[in-house]
């Protein structure tokens, strides 16, 4: 039920579903003489959405996040192993098309190429069934998986956790299907924003990893002035940085991390 209840309420704290949403019920604002109070309210939704489109609000929020566990400056000399969360396939046009077709973090399924030629001998997992809903008729490792063998990187090694719907199931089932020992190193591959929440959750199932972000999004500093490239850009850095926020909020509440903004160990 947590899952259900997170998706519905992801999309109904969506920034740009709340404005629309709000401006589309004043239109049946039911007293005609309070009409033009109802015009107002929906032009101010309107200059918010609009300023939302111009001014890089998704890059102010995205880059706490992103920032958070920065790329690592010296990778360790010997990795046990490298989880990969899914999440960089879009279902959708994947299975219209009948073929692989990447989303914007693409990069969390690229990112082993180079890994496993430094790291050869590193056990390799992609955790992550399907996060819809109402899953089309694959999993995502249905697609990854002649990806990487295409890539050469699959010799029929690589293991793939396939039942988890979310990031919580992401780090419980992978826990249980290798068993980390005391003192191995993972490294956790998932994009720069969802990195807080991803590391708190695998800390919480006793499952200590080393950050490996990517897919960034945002410039990486506060106060850059740039106008985004399109508004479904713009758009979507905002929704991106808001649901991690709500979901650090959630699990947080939930018990299923222990810090609300989970940080790297102190040196």
């Amino acid at each position: 039920m947590f899952f259900e209840i997170s998706k519905i309420a992801g999309f109904l704290v969506s920034p740009v579903h709340m404005l629309v949403g709000l401006g589309f019920a004043l239109t049946f604002w039911p007293q005609s003489g309070q009409r033009k109070g109802s015009l107002r309210v929906i032009q101010l939704l309107l200059g918010i959405l609009l300023s939302l489109l111009v001014f890089p609000v998704g890059n102010e929020l995205l880059v706490p996040l992103e920032t958070r566990f920065p790329a690592p400056t010296k990778l360790p000399d010997q990795v046990d192993g490298i989880i990969v969360l899914g999440g960089a396939v879009d279902e959708v046009v994947s299975a219209g098309q009948g073929h692989l077709s990447f989303n914007e973090d693409a990069e969390r399924v690229l990112a082993p190429i180079s890994l496993l030629r430094r790291y050869p001998h590193a056990r390799l997992v992609l955790t992550g069934g399907s996060g819809s809903l109402n899953p089309g008729p694959f999993k995502e490792s249905d697609k990854v998986r002649p990806f990487w063998r295409d890539a050469a990187i699959d010799r029929g090694q690589v293991l793939y956790e396939e039942a988890s719907r979310n990031t919580y199931e992401n780090a419980i089932f992978t826990r249980d299907l290798v068993h980390p020992k005391p003192g191995e190193k993972w490294l956790l591959v998932t994009s720069a924003a969802h990195m807080p929440r991803s590391v708190g959750l695998f800390r919480k199932a006793g499952f200590d990893v080393i950050a490996y972000p990517v897919a960034f999004k945002s410039t990486g500093k506060n106060r850059q002035w740039y106008v985004p490239r399109t508004a479904g850009t713009a758009l979507g850095n905002i929704e991106s940085a808001v649901h991690e926020y709500v979901g650090l909020w959630v699990y947080h509440q939930s018990g299923r991390i222990d810090d609300l903004f989970p940080a790297p160990h102190a040196p």
